[in-house]
């Protein structure tokens, strides 16, 4: 994987006259300051969650919130989060770089209560004042009624309350880089890994089992007894190198605990670590002498109410841009015509799995239509495919397919549409082969436990 300030000056920095400055003249503005009389006017106590112009690696100067400090021999750095781009490029910078001159104090949150009562009159103040003041429980009611405290089931640790600064923590990465088989990775999020392998340069992990080590001695001591060469699981596809094993969260609780903790790494919205029991996950491997070696893989609940066919799905970011996203997609979808279902991804989905879903229902779709001779409708759609009605909408919306023509509504398939359609598909050149699928549905409703 690339450098990530590479890839913020390359593919995500918008090309701005503004954002732009000087390097020079910033230089010489920013000079020594005394950092406690600038927070004094600005009224704050600390210089965490202040923002100013931070110099990216690129050279361009951009706002950005200050989230830590830290020192560095005879230096101070601060850990930035650049404002209105991905947390993934989120950085520790030296002073050098932060113009503390221009700073400013946190953005203030506008109360919402003093905004709506503005314009009302005197009585309705009132009013509502007795309502709240018979609403208010009782001493011995708030000393009855027990408090919930402690972290969530699905074992996050981002709470409600900022005072413990258990979100501060989590918005800032904690492991600088890991080595998974034969690659080292910068991760792009926080991930609750024990606070003592936070601290170590490298974390070495066990590409068969994901176990994590905080050495290298201890790295090759675990290889030398760790037996496993593919995930340990059922497999139920295998074509050429290409392998899906699927594994039940409870009976192999550990291993997908570590895939959860490894997956955090990547995903900023991913908040499941430790109750893995109601889950299956189905894990994608390429096939070498040396074993299976992990690629990608996707969750989902063994009873989902919303009818999602996948909760978290997630490509290693040294096996991206190779086309494994949408076989991770393609794949879900088999599994889901096996069910005789039609299913949809747990939202919200992160950028990169949008970009993903909309590509994936757009071809699927075109190819679909493209070899239709009768009309057909958007549910006859849905069986086919097992893409969700609702999915299928969203996205013939999205493409521009979907028009309205004499007071109904029509497909249109254009020839630029199909041109681009088929420089798509010519990229997709491997695809799921439903004949190699080896899968039972299991019906989790009618069993005692999962």
């Amino acid at each position: 994987m690339g450098n990530p300030n590479q890839l913020f000056s390359q593919a995500h920095a918008p090309h701005s006259t503004t954002g732009r400055r000087v390097d020079v003249l910033a230089r010489a503005n920013m000079g020594d300051i005394d950092i406690g009389a600038k927070l004094k006017i600005l009224n704050v106590d600390k210089v965490e969650g202040c923002r100013c112009p931070v110099q990216t690696s690129a050279g361009d100067w951009r706002e950005a919130e200050l989230l830590s400090q830290r020192r560095a021999g005879n230096q101070t750095q601060y850990y930035v989060h650049y404002i209105e781009f991905n947390k993934r490029l989120d950085e520790w910078v030296p002073e050098t770089r932060v113009n503390l001159k221009e700073l400013k104090g946190p953005p203030k949150k506008e109360d919402k209560r003093l905004a709506g009562a503005v314009g009302r009159s005197d009585s309705k103040k009132q009013v509502r004042k007795r309502k709240a003041k018979d609403d208010t429980p009782s001493k011995d009611e708030a000393k009855a009624t027990p408090k919930k405290s402690g972290p969530s089931q699905s074992g996050s640790l981002r709470r409600d309350s900022k005072a413990d600064g258990h979100d501060v923590i989590a918005r800032m990465k904690n492991i600088g880089t890991i080595e998974l088989g034969k690659h080292r990775v910068q991760p792009w999020y926080f991930a609750p890994y024990p606070e003592c392998l936070t601290t170590v340069p490298i974390l070495y992990l066990c590409e068969f089992c994901l176990r994590y080590c905080r050495s290298f001695t201890a790295f090759k001591r675990h290889k030398a007894k760790c037996t496993l060469r593919h995930p340990p699981g059922n497999e139920i596809y295998r074509k050429d190198t290409l392998q899906f094993f699927e594994l039940d969260g409870r009976k192999n609780r550990a291993y997908c605990q570590n895939l959860c903790l490894l997956a955090k790494l990547f995903l900023d919205h991913k908040t499941l670590y430790y109750d893995t029991d109601p889950f299956l996950f189905y894990v994608m491997c390429e096939m070498d002498q040396r074993g299976s070696h992990l690629v990608g893989f996707f969750s989902k609940e063994k009873e989902s109410s919303e009818e999602y066919n996948v909760a978290c799905i997630l490509t290693l970011p040294q096996y991206q841009r190779r086309g494994f996203g949408t076989l991770l997609i393609e794949f879900s979808y088999e599994l889901s015509k096996v069910e005789g279902k039609t299913g949809s991804p747990e939202k919200p989905l992160s950028d990169l799995g949008l970009l993903s879903y909309r590509s994936y229902w757009s071809q699927t779709l075109i190819e679909l239509l493209r070899a239709q001779t009768e009309p057909i409708s958007i549910n006859e759609m849905a069986e086919i495919t097992s893409i969700k009605a609702e999915d299928i909408t969203l996205t013939l919306q999205h493409a521009n397919l979907l028009k309205y023509y004499k007071g109904s509504n029509c497909l249109v398939l254009t020839p630029e549409t199909l041109e681009l359609h088929d420089k798509q598909m010519a990229k997709r050149k491997v695809r799921i082969d439903p004949a190699c699928l080896r899968f039972t549905p299991v019906d989790w409703a009618k069993r005692g436990t999962w």
